[in-house]
């Protein structure tokens, strides 16, 4: 009789609940009266500042002087169903309605009364501890309990197996229906507040526990039953542990979700049946789908969802190409369609409320339900298309089937976000895992025969049909929730083009012709058109505000026809038929006013900078002519060029300010960058790379620098625009640069050892330092009073340097010949000279300075005689000899007395009304 202890023990506690059952109702009552008098103590406190301000004659409303949030509270959960609804009513106690209603002045005052919420109270770890976690722990005790009974009983040899089991599973039985006993008459109004530990509930997932445990040792262990009999023993447990769980709570379901997908793995047989193992598993899911809607949970069904994944992924691992995987698509169909048509279904709003704005968008209810389908679903189709390296034809299909069916899901609920997302997810990178595969597999098999040449038609035509699906999905939502829901509308339209552009890339340049392929090229025709006439259908219903789907979708279209053109074309005539396919959308702003229409030439022009940055001849090196500016860089430059420029002057009247703006920049930059590719291929012999820089090349670039900077700030004085004003002085800035860098460093023919050229004057060296300094000049002096002082002194100094590093050269040239390196050395006079027209030009810069009144001028000649004068102390003292030398003083001397005579007639100029001043310093005619 020592193992029964236990149960009878067990049985005097459940009698023991039953006699307290009087007990329960009584302080149920003592509970309920005390809450209907604190109602009417507070509908009195309520009453009484009302009645005060009505006899002073200041009658304010209380419900005005209440917080705004205090006086509204909306319901969080919107009820769908009448049978809840009804529930919801039956928690209302009449007591207290009776309470506050039969108090006089509550009466009177009742309609200026409005009853602050109460505010949430946070359960105590003393509630926790014994009212949840000792629940818990008390049912898994249990469940071990009814286990080591089993096990006493067989160490003790006391009963047979069959008596084992049979006690065993009267256990169980007897813990199930204690469970259900104390529900109904003990403990009746414990299941609202301790839903998640309920005393029944957790007897009967002991029981449940229990009972598996009867029946699994019944077909394993002793071998009383057979697999199929302990297939259905066991999903009958678990139906009905799913089934109680209605009555029991969610933790109940989650345990009969677990003992349903452990079942199959329990029960094992020689002849494994797919269809009847999905089958199960699916009468699983929909069975804690329909409890999950009645009692709307979202737990279980996340778990659920999982556990379908988990098992769909070990078939495809333990036998992918040994079977079929039609079962488990199925199944996973069986979920997607459950999910979005049942539970959530079109219920979500009984989940969370609806918000607006992308991030809340991300975040809506049910989160967990819709990631874990999206989750499975993609890693589901991605498993299996990475599973076989030739990427098998059926699991292709089964994989698309699947992504569609998600991307379906995500258009038909408006919470159904991350199903949309990652759906375009996974199609992108199923394309990916294809072409990774099917690489590495021709690399094998064909010994290096193009990819191009295998029987890849197929494969191709079903992952182009499930690109097509998006834009269809994406139509649909768009006609059903375009108004309601702006923000997801945004990302559909998104998606549309993207992920068919996105594979239909991938897929021709791992498996289409490059020359010409139409398969690609005829797709991208039909997703540009079908995208711009969807665009057209949204115009036509939006109101004047930015239509951003409609605008999306246009750019959407010239995607699917940039990827026609690369598809259909090569070369040059790729890049120039870009530039005329964004212009015709200019030109489309006659017949639509499309915000987005001009958009679409600057993303041409930035698409065609890219091929050029890719390919700067635009032909390839070895087609490239060598005749200069008549060759294939001239309609391959200049064409797209005239085009942004025609842009920039149609858009010059934009109200849009912001593409104007932009485009000018682009039509200003591609002139720029196609001058400069004509003279580098000009000045390198026909061709566009060279390893040696030379000066002369590097000076047509900064001339083009400094006469675009010029350009864009006349343009600027007729139409002002940012983009002139700005990008003028970031030309002058990066030529100001180049010549620091590089014409007065590296490039340098004192430092390069560069030849000058044979003609004393027309040489390198005006190319390289006077015409660039005549040009900053003549910049710096259109630059006055427009562009902010310190940029005009950078151009001014720079064109100063220039002309004073050309002075000095020449003069070294004159001395040396056409070659004026370093390794040379200095002839005596050469060093004598230098002295001489460093003097001249600060002597010229001193008058031109005062007959125009420019003090910058007047500083520079300053600088120039400061360096003259430490030249002269400095190294002509110890460099010249004889008559140099003093002729080197002698000439100083002359030079500073004149320029201080100068500043003195200049100064008694300004001041001609004060006297002359004599030795001592105070004026003629006076006492000192």
């Amino acid at each position: 009789m020592l193992p029964l202890f236990p149960l009878l023990i067990f049985v005097l506690i459940i009698v023991g609940l039953a006699l307290q059952r009087n007990t329960a109702k009584r302080v149920d009552r003592l509970e309920k009266e005390i809450k209907a008098l604190q109602a009417r103590i507070t509908g009195m406190a309520l009453a009484a500042p009302a009645t005060e301000a009505t006899e002073t004659g200041r009658i304010e409303p209380i419900a005005e002087t209440l917080p705004a949030e205090e006086q509204a509270t909306p319901s969080q959960e919107a009820l769908a169903e009448p049978q809840v609804a009804a529930m919801a009513s039956e928690t209302e106690t009449p007591a207290v309605q009776e309470a506050v209603l039969s108090t006089p002045e509550t009466a009177a005052h009742q309609p200026a009364i409005v009853a602050a919420p109460q505010p949430e109270e946070r359960e105590s770890f003393e509630s926790w501890l014994g009212a949840r976690w000792a629940v818990w722990v008390g049912g898994v005790a249990l469940a071990f309990g009814g286990l080591f009974l089993v096990k006493y009983t067989i160490e003790a040899g006391l009963l047979g197996p069959a008596a084992r089991l049979s006690l065993a599973m009267l256990f169980g039985l007897v813990l199930m229906a204690g469970g259900e006993l104390i529900r109904r008459r003990a403990m009746p109004d414990l299941s609202d507040r301790f839903g998640n530990a309920m005393i029944p509930g957790a007897l009967t997932a002991a029981g449940a526990v229990t009972l598996m445990g009867a029946v699994w040792a019944s077909y394993a262990v002793y071998g009383f039953i057979g697999p199929t009999p302990a297939f259905l023993a066991l999903a009958l447990v678990s139906f009905a542990t799913i089934a109680l769980s209605l009555l029991h709570g969610q933790a109940l379901a989650g345990l009969g979700l677990l003992a349903s997908l452990i079942t199959p793995a329990l029960v094992a047989t020689d002849n494994p049946s797919a269809n009847a193992l999905f089958g199960f598993l699916a009468l699983v899911w929909l069975a804690v789908i329909a409890a999950s809607r009645l009692r709307q949970w979202t737990v279980v069904p996340t778990l659920a969802n999982i556990g379908l994944g988990l098992w769909s992924v070990a078939f495809l691992s333990g036998s992918a190409r040994e079977t079929s995987m039609i079962q488990p698509t199925l199944t996973l169909l069986v979920m997607l369609a459950g999910t979005c048509f049942y539970w959530p279904g079109r219920y979500a709003s009984l989940i969370g409320p609806e918000k607006a704005g992308i991030s809340v968008l991300l975040g809506r209810m049910p989160l967990q339900t819709t990631l874990s389908v999206s989750l499975v679903t993609v890693f589901f189709a991605l498993a299996m298309l990475g599973s076989e390296p030739m990427g098998a034809f059926d699991l292709l299909a089964c994989a698309s089937v699947l992504l569609a069916a998600l991307a379906a899901s995500g258009a038909l609920r408006a919470y159904a976000v991350w199903p949309a997302i990652l759906a375009a997810v996974g199609a992108v990178l199923g394309m990916t895992v294809i072409a990774v595969n099917w690489l590495d597999a021709v690399s094998i098999l064909l010994d290096g025969q193009s990819a191009a040449t295998a029987p890849v038609e197929p494969h191709v035509w079903v992952y182009l049909l499930l690109g097509a699906v998006f834009p269809a999905c994406g139509f649909a939502f768009l006609a059903r929730f375009r108004q309601s829901e702006p923000d997801f509308s945004k990302i559909w339209a998104f998606l549309m083009p993207a992920v068919p552009v996105a594979i239909a890339t991938i897929s021709f340049f791992n498996f289409g012709n490059i020359t010409r392929d139409w398969t690609h090229g005829l797709y991208g025709i039909a997703l540009g058109l079908a995208l711009l006439a969807g665009a057209d259908w949204l115009f036509r219903r939006s109101d004047n505000k930015i239509d951003w789907p409609a605008n999306l979708l246009v750019a959407g279209s010239f995607a699917g026809f940039t990827l026609a053109l690369h598809t259909l074309t090569n070369g040059v005539t790729t890049t120039i038929a870009l530039a005329v396919l964004g212009f015709l959308y200019v030109l489309g702003m006659r017949i639509r006013s499309w915000p987005s229409l001009p958009w679409m030439m600057a993303a041409a022009t930035m698409i065609v900078f890219g091929r050029i940055a890719w390919e700067p001849t635009v032909i390839g090196a070895n087609s490239l002519g060598t005749t200069p500016f008549f060759n294939a860089l001239l309609p391959g430059y200049g064409i797209p060029t005239l085009l942004a420029i025609a842009s920039a002057w149609m858009l010059r009247n934009s109200d849009d300010f912001r593409i104007r703006n932009i485009m000018q920049a682009l039509a200003s930059l591609s002139a720029l960058i196609t001058v400069a590719v004509l003279v580098r291929h000009a000045m390198n012999g026909g061709t566009l790379e060279t390893t040696v820089p030379t000066l002369g090349e590097q000076s047509i670039y900064t001339l083009i620098t400094v006469g675009f900077s010029g350009i864009l700030m006349m343009l600027d004085l007729k139409s002002p625009s940012p983009v002139f004003r700005y990008g003028s002085m970031i030309a002058g800035v990066l030529a100001t640069a180049n010549v620091l860098s590089l014409h007065l460093l590296s490039l340098n023919p004192y430092i390069s050892g560069e030849g000058t050229g044979p003609w004393p004057f027309f040489n390198l060296l005006l190319l390289g330092y006077l015409m660039p300094a005549l040009a900053y000049a003549l910049v710096a002096w259109l630059a006055r009073e427009r562009r902010p002082m310190p940029y005009v002194l950078m151009l001014a100094i720079s064109g100063g340097v220039l002309g004073f590093a050309w002075a000095t050269l020449s003069v070294r040239r004159f001395w040396q010949g056409e070659n004026i390196a370093d390794w040379k050395g200095f002839l005596a006079a050469e060093t004598y000279t230098y002295s001489v027209v460093w003097l001249l030009i600060g002597i010229v810069l001193l008058v031109l300075g005062s007959r125009f009144n420019q003090r910058s001028l007047r500083l520079a000649s300053a600088a120039l005689v400061l360096i003259a004068v430490l030249k002269v102390f400095l190294i002509d003292m110890s460099n010249l000899e004889g008559i140099l030398r003093a002729l080197s003083f002698m000439g100083l001397g002359l030079v500073l007395i004149g320029i201080g005579l100068f500043y003195q007639r200049i100064l008694v100029k300004k001041d001609g009304n004060k006297r002359p001043v004599d030795s001592v310093g105070a004026p003629e005619g006076t006492v000192s």
